[in-house]
């Protein structure tokens, strides 16, 4: 059965020294603990750089290994969502132009997620024009996009836009708001646990602010199978029933959204990879790998998707991905 990889990330090495030079009022590079390359935001690290990033022919190969057949490739936090509107629109496109060329020396391999400059809605419209026309699959966007949220007025322009063409939406997490009141610098707990949370609250925020019935069309995939969502469904759905202040805007529940979204089977553990199914639908969730992050795992994720039952396994391995994403 084909593979298809909807969560997997690579950079280009013009991206990087760029958010060097104009990122460092907030980001700054420097060896984690365990010596690793890391980059620091705001003083705590949060992205462990991996050479496989930046090397395409080391992807092929290791997707060869893991028996994956295409990856549909986006750049991670944080993405374009710093400097000015010049640096934003720079960094975007620097990006997008190493993807769309990536698609078109293996267009059996490598498909691609979009960088806008979100917070330039102007901007982010242009360049999400000049994406499609190259061959972009889908959007990519963080939870929070340098600390606002997904549902801010200012995203609606773009937001509009997207609901227009019916794209795909990768909603991956990024260090949430409050990062040291939080202290998530203390044990590396962005990456298992502030990411988590950031999705969470993005999601559950457009679930109960209304957003998904203002833009129907939009397909939004929730990135590590949705955060803790899968886990909470029925905590939502009793706050909806019992809060009013969570019913104000929508009268369904929001598990009724919870089926209507999409989710990524990057989860360690087959009971979690189960109850995401349970709680999206099996044609609702699509294999991904978080590769090539340390945490990512190709072969593991695909494992756990195998284990399944052989019509769900189908469907979480390509048959949704095809479908979603017009393959």
């Amino acid at each position: 059965m084909t593979a298809i990889d909807v969560h997997t990330h690579m950079l280009s090495a013009d991206y990087l020294d760029f958010l060097r030079e104009k990122g460092a009022d907030s980001f700054s590079f420097k060896p984690s603990a365990a010596g690793q390359p890391t980059i620091w935001r705001d003083g705590v690290p949060f992205f462990t750089l991996m050479d496989e990033m930046l090397d395409y022919d080391r992807r092929i190969a290791d997707m060869d290994r893991a028996g994956v057949d295409i990856a549909i490739v986006s750049l991670t936090c944080p993405n374009a969502f710093f400097g000015d509107e010049s640096v934003s629109r720079q960094a975007a496109r620097m990006v997008n132009d190493s993807m769309a060329q990536q698609q078109r020396l293996r267009p059996d391999r490598i498909r691609w997620f979009a960088s806008l400059p979100w917070q330039y809605p102007d901007a982010a419209i242009a360049e999400l024009d000049y994406c499609v026309r190259q061959g972009a699959v889908g959007v990519f966007v963080t939870a929070n996009i340098d600390h606002a949220t997904l549902t801010d007025p200012l995203f609606a322009p773009v937001w509009a836009a997207i609901d227009r063409l019916g794209l795909p939406v990768l909603v991956h997490p990024t260090t949430p708001a409050g990062l040291h009141e939080l202290k998530l610098d203390e044990y590396g707990l962005v990456p298992p646990v502030g990411f988590m949370f950031d999705t969470t609250l993005a999601i559950a925020r457009m679930i109960l602010d209304g957003f998904f019935d203002r833009y129907p069309n939009l397909k939004i995939i929730a990135a590590h199978g949705g955060g803790t969502l899968p886990y909470i469904a029925g905590r939502l759905d009793r706050a909806h029933e019992m809060l009013p202040v969570c019913s104000s805007v929508i009268k369904e529940r929001p598990s009724h959204y919870l089926n209507r979204i999409y989710y990524d089977a990057t989860v360690y553990a087959q009971a979690a990879l189960d109850l995401c199914i349970e709680v999206g639908g099996e044609d609702n969730v699509m294999y991904g790998s978080d590769y090539p992050h340390n945490l990512g795992d190709m072969p593991g994720c695909l494992a756990r998707v195998d284990a399944l039952a052989a019509p769900v396994a189908r469907k979480v391995r390509s048959a949704n991905a095809i479908r979603l994403f017009n393959l």
